[in-house]
């Protein structure tokens, strides 16, 4: 693609590093069979390309971006299928999010758009504050009737019920059973211990199980995904610098094997630390040692070797999250250990289309996040499964807003497999013990 860029636009690195993923593009339309809303709407500006084509043109400019490039930009759910699908190497990815940076600083939204970006920006990333906000919001739910939709609509994803408790140690050691053979760190994370802390148990169980000393460093936190995919640029980078600034200090110390994140939206961000420091005089190299560090916990459970007892003969259909498949190019992985470990693995129809969830879209573009929910759970439908396995809190939240069949996290299944309890959110489904 031919860009347009005045020597002094690219003296900026960041429009320098757009431009060089710009020229990358060849226009041959191969991201637009994967892209979730062009399937959906069938405009072009709501494809990978006709994005591209909005973006080169908006950071060209030197005035801010039109309504209309910013309702397409705003339309994309950063599913990354186009990058998977790409034969030419563009990192939309790192386009998209300049972009939204760009639109963040220099287009003036309506008030309540606004405000409701940065509330998501300061709550989410906040376990007190998100577990605070969940409460009220189950107390707003006899009020829906008479809230404005967008209020309304928000309501309606907070889950019923949050499993397990809210656990906010600053720091937690847990070693080994045995012969310890690993040091790893895993990432706390924000939003997904106040929705389900079981996941958290589970993978530290399976870790130690396993020989894995387990540390969740103290000063980290959320990734910084949230903000950062909302444009918010500088209210991510400090979470991003304490993160790495923590778990660089645990690579000097005892060191560590690995990084795992068992949220497959915040790997992709974690994997991504390097790009997003690389201009960060002090903390530059420290990004890209723990970006390479770090793994999501199927890929570091498959390199060492875990294998299950299935406790029940059940199928389960397997729901790739866009960030494991497309962000950071893992499928088979979980889907492999999950069979080894007993279990029928169902793979399902359109299994590259995003469900919906997307961090903050399901709230920010509701009516094609349900579309595409709906769309994911029919799918499912077709292969009969007794549970949906997946690897991302998002995703999980998701289906399960409207599924009457268990959502389950990846590392759930495989503990239980491997000695583990049974998921406490297979206990009102008492039919699947009793099953031929």
């Amino acid at each position: 693609m031919r860009t347009n860029f005045s020597i002094h636009q690219l003296m900026d690195p960041d429009i320098q590093h757009a431009e060089d993923i710009l020229r990358k593009c060849v226009h041959c339309g191969f991201c637009t069979a994967t892209c979730p809303t062009y399937l959906l709407l069938g405009d072009e500006l709501d494809s990978p390309r006709g994005r591209i084509y909005l973006i080169k043109n908006m950071l060209e400019k030197i005035t801010p971006p039109s309504a209309k490039v910013v309702k397409h930009i705003d339309r994309c759910l950063s599913c990354l299928g186009c990058i998977t699908t790409c034969p030419s190497g563009v990192n939309y990815m790192h386009l998209v999010d300049r972009a939204r940076s760009h639109i963040n600083d220099t287009f003036q939204r309506q008030l309540s758009d606004r405000t409701l970006r940065t509330l998501l920006a300061w709550i989410l990333p906040n376990p007190r504050i998100f577990r605070l906000s969940l409460i009220a919001g189950r107390l707003g739910r006899i009020f829906m009737p008479v809230l404005p939709r967008k209020i309304s609509n928000i309501i309606s994803l907070i889950p019923k019920q949050t499993i397990g408790g809210l656990k906010l140690d600053k720091i937690t050691t847990h070693k080994a059973l045995g012969t310890q053979k690993y040091r790893v760190a895993l990432l706390g994370g924000c939003a997904q211990r106040v929705l389900n802390s079981e996941i958290n148990d589970a993978t530290i169980r399976l870790l130690t199980r396993h020989g894995c000393e387990t540390v969740i460093s103290p000063r980290t936190g959320c990734c910084g995904a949230i903000p950062h995919h909302l444009g918010k640029t500088s209210s991510a980078l400090p979470m991003v610098e304490a993160n790495v600034t923590a778990w660089h200090k645990e690579l000097l110390g005892k060191g560590l094997d690995a990084i795992l994140t068992n949220t497959s939206g915040c790997g992709t961000m974690l994997k991504d630390y390097g790009h997003l420091l690389r201009d960060h005089k002090s903390l530059a190299l420290k990004g890209k040692q723990i970006s390479n560090k770090v793994l999501d916990i199927s890929e570091f459970l498959e390199r060492i070797g875990v294998t299950g007892n299935a406790p029940l003969n059940l199928t389960l259909a397997y729901h790739s999250a866009c960030s494991l498949q497309h962000g950071q190019g893992i499928h088979q992985g979980p889907i492999e250990l999950l069979s080894k470990s007993g279990f029928n693995v169902a793979e399902i129809p359109e299994g590259h289309l995003c469900c919906g969830s997307a961090g903050t879209y399901n709230i920010l573009q509701p009516e094609l996040a349900l579309r595409l929910r709906d769309r994911k759970l029919q799918n499912i439908a077709t292969v009969n499964p007794d549970i949906v396995v997946t690897g991302n809190i998002g995703c999980m939240n998701q289906l399960a807003s409207e599924s009457e069949i268990p959502i389950i996290h990846t590392v759930q299944m495989l503990d239980w497999a491997t000695g583990g309890p049974v998921p406490s959110a297979l206990s009102r489904h008492k039919h699947l013990f009793t099953k031929d």
